[in-house]
């Protein structure tokens, strides 16, 4: 087990030494290290055994600091910047060589972004580095969303957790890149569709590929629990499975009386997303064989949710 605590000063002392610390974000924990460090970069990436084409993210304390790191800050991506930082949102920018190419997986860009966690914050600005740091769980399976979930699945690898309580939205931030063609969404999370084109006009959506992604999180296949688990209409799933031992994750109904977890009893899409990597770990701790689970509304975090379940079935 790793220790765990507040102790901002032990954290940084770790990472200035090139070692790996768990850090609290509002969406999710991040495995951190020091990205301009291709040593412990290339301990994140054996830590999470996360293959090395899959890029990683860069957090800093503020606007301020990205131009150290990219060549160029498109005006959207500023006005997006000033508007949701720190925040849920990743901007995927033209890297500067500081950035090693194992960060970037060797793309000519990189993403960042400035997470709104008052303890990681104050850890980036005691520090003169950016951290790369994806989710703190072994690669493809859920993301955790408190300390005691990077503990239990990366706590004999790390020294250190800086333990910042639950996350407060649930599920990544919501990557945005730059293209000829104009800004492109590629992968949906905590910053809502709706919101970024309310600033800054429309946006197309690249949310997947299979191999050689433009950003982290567009891998089909992630998120997933162990046990397999299916999307659909719940009571049509409980008929065609009636002879295994079902889980259910609903967004608001209960049914029957099997082992089931309820995302957000009132309906509320953004208690849904804090919930879900939760619920999803829970279930696929209990006696079952098979997990159940339904899409919610597909309106603002709701598309971020319904992206993660459906990746997590592997059913896209």
């Amino acid at each position: 087990m790793a220790e765990a605590g507040t102790d901002i000063l032990k954290a940084r002392m770790l990472l200035e030494s090139g070692a790996l610390v768990g850090i609290p974000t509002e969406t999710v924990y991040g495995l951190a290290g020091n990205a301009l460090n291709a040593d412990a970069v290339a301990k994140i990436f054996e830590v999470k055994n996360r293959p090395q084409f899959d890029p990683l993210i860069i957090h800093v304390p503020n606007l301020q600091h990205v131009e150290q790191y990219v060549t160029t800050l498109p005006e959207k991506a500023r006005l997006l910047a000033e508007a949701f930082w720190p925040g849920p949102l990743t901007l995927v920018l033209k890297k500067k060589a500081v950035i090693p190419d194992l960060v970037s997986a060797g793309l000519d860009t990189v993403g960042i972004r400035c997470p709104d966690h008052a303890l990681t914050r104050a850890l980036l600005e005691a520090l003169n580095f950016p951290l790369a740091a994806p989710s703190a769980n072994p690669f493809g399976y859920i993301s955790p969303t408190s300390a005691k979930h990077v503990d239990s699945q990366l706590g004999d690898k790390i020294a250190y957790i800086l333990d910042g309580g639950e996350c407060r939205v649930g599920i990544e931030s919501t990557i945005i890149g730059f293209e000829d063609s104009g800004p492109v969404i590629y992968r949906l999370g905590g910053l809502t569709l709706e919101s970024i084109e309310t600033l800054i006009g429309g946006v197309s959506l690249q949310p997947y590929s299979t191999s050689n992604p433009k950003s982290p999180g567009q891998l089909i296949s992630h998120y997933a629990p162990a046990r397999p688990l299916i999307v659909g209409d719940i009571e049509k799933l409980l008929l065609q499975h009636e002879t295994q031992r079902v889980g259910i994750i609903s967004f608001q109904r209960t049914y029957g009386d099997h082992p089931q977890i309820i995302l957000s009893p009132a309906g509320s899409l953004n208690e849904a997303a804090k919930n879900l990597f939760a619920a999803l770990r829970k279930m696929d701790g209990m006696n079952v064989d098979l997990i159940l689970t339904e899409l919610v509304p597909d309106t603002g975090l709701g598309r971020a949710i319904n992206d993660r379940l459906k990746r997590a079935s592997k059913e896209l």
